[in-house]
């Protein structure tokens, strides 16, 4: 199965960049494309996106350093996070599985996207914010 992979320095602790990744219920408030949660069980929610309606179930979870789930209704049949501490930086990644090679341009595009939005959140929480003013446009 094909899988990309993009990576970025995030100023923000570890636990900070987990908790957030963590909190499916919050990803409408700072998932650039989520715009609606819908829990439907432990492990298991819908996202109303810009692309379409996903639902996501958690596999893996081991705090602080990584995350996964599988995707329905989406391109990704999986997506998880990877947080590793880099001096004073975390470098965060995000990993997607698809089972179309043509898909892997628009992926990386998606994926480069997404963890600029858990950059400007984690490094706005981190500088002490209120996350009720955060603006993810």
């Amino acid at each position: 199965m094909p899988r990309v992979e993009k990576t970025i320095d995030i100023a923000a602790s570890q636990d900070k960049i987990f908790e957030i990744i963590d909190d499916d219920d919050n990803y409408a408030k700072w998932n650039i494309v989520v715009n609606e949660v819908t829990k439907l069980g432990e492990g298991n929610y819908f996202f109303k996106t810009n692309v379409g309606d996903i639902t996501s179930t958690r596999i893996e979870t081991n705090a602080p350093e990584n995350l996964s789930a599988t995707q329905e209704g989406s391109p990704m049949k999986s997506l998880g996070y990877v947080l590793k501490p880099k001096g004073d930086v975390v470098e965060a990644t995000i990993w997607s599985e698809f089972d179309d090679p043509g898909q892997e341009p628009i992926l990386g595009i998606a994926g480069e996207i997404l963890l600029k939005s858990l950059k400007k959140y984690a490094e706005y929480l981190e500088a002490g914010e209120n996350p009720d003013e955060f603006s993810k446009k």
